[in-house]
């Protein structure tokens, strides 16, 4: 007699337990990387101005779900009133999440060095467009992703890609953040560029990965989109044994590595695939361990 256990699901880690974060930051970068900090058990105070966020106003349904669980209030902090409802809450944090530019934080008095004298035990993760000098131009994710090759054509880029990277790379801060809290007993400053979180997803095309005829960029006959008989096909039968099971159903003679960056590789799979729904690519996925996802 055999039993069936099913498998334990992991239990979420919660390393920022414990850490409270006072977030600055408006939009989505900022926001996004709260919302990741408050997943891994940190408490999450948001401080906003009078009007509010604008992501309320554009998209109440991402607002909503960036600031889940956490806590808004709301301070002019151009006023004497809001900058004592923002120094209370720094007296309590252990990290000020920013995404204003350095000269809009100086005239409120966030500078580095002077929070630093007054808060030595508080880290700053300060989100901004580009690195260092150019910390005050303006930008925002387009840009970004344009200025690293990312943006071709006319078409809108499908998702927020220096946006999201960024706060990523903002999440990551914090932890490095207080780690180095619990090593040296000290805050540290960190700053976190949009531009660079671009550079740094684009580096795969960089180093000419998914340039054009490359292995990821159409050259592989095994990783490309293709028409089929009722939709699309992303096909990802990159590996010498995922192409071979793919060649061997398009009837290929030969599906090595080269082989599959020649012109009858690619005619012959896209006379296969077009010949073919999306539920018999489907079932041949799973009968043949192939990796492909059908799309309408």
């Amino acid at each position: 007699m055999t039993t069936n256990t099913p498998a334990l699901a992991a239990k979420p880690l919660r390393p920022l337990k414990g850490v409270r974060i006072l977030s600055l930051a408006l939009n989505l970068p900022g926001p996004a990387a709260l919302m990741r900090c408050h997943a891994m058990g940190a408490t999450c105070v948001k401080l906003e101005p009078p009007q509010g966020d604008p992501m309320g106003a554009y998209n109440p349904k991402a607002y909503a779900a960036l600031h889940a669980g956490m806590k808004i209030t709301s301070a002019d902090l151009k006023t004497e009133k809001g900058q004592k409802a923002l120094h209370k809450e720094l007296t309590r944090a252990d990290v000020l999440l920013t995404s204003f530019r350095p000269s809009a934080l100086k005239k409120l008095g966030l500078e580095w060095k002077t929070l630093r004298k007054q808060y030595p035990q508080l880290s700053v993760v300060a989100i901004v467009g580009a690195p260092g000098t150019r910390a005050d131009e303006p930008g925002h994710d387009l840009t970004y992703l344009a200025e690293n090759g990312l943006v071709t054509g006319l078409d809108l880029p499908p998702t927020l890609y220096a946006d999201m990277g960024g706060s990523l790379m903002a999440s990551e801060g914090v932890l490095q953040a207080r780690l180095h809290q619990l090593q040296k007993g000290k805050g540290t400053y960190q700053e976190v560029a949009l531009s660079d979180a671009a550079g740094y997803l684009a580096l795969p095309r960089s180093w000419g990965l998914t340039t054009p005829g490359a292995a990821v960029g159409g050259g592989h006959a095994g990783y490309r989109v293709y028409p089929c008989k009722d939709g699309r096909v992303a096909l990802a039968a990159l590996e010498p044994h995922f192409a071979a099971a793919l060649g061997a159903e398009a009837g290929l003679r030969q599906s090595g590595l080269l082989a599959m960056f020649a012109p009858e590789a690619h005619t012959a799979i896209a006379a296969f695939l077009a010949g073919k729904t999306r539920q018999q690519l489907d079932a041949l996925a799973t009968s043949k361990d192939i990796p492909l996802y059908t799309l309408a």
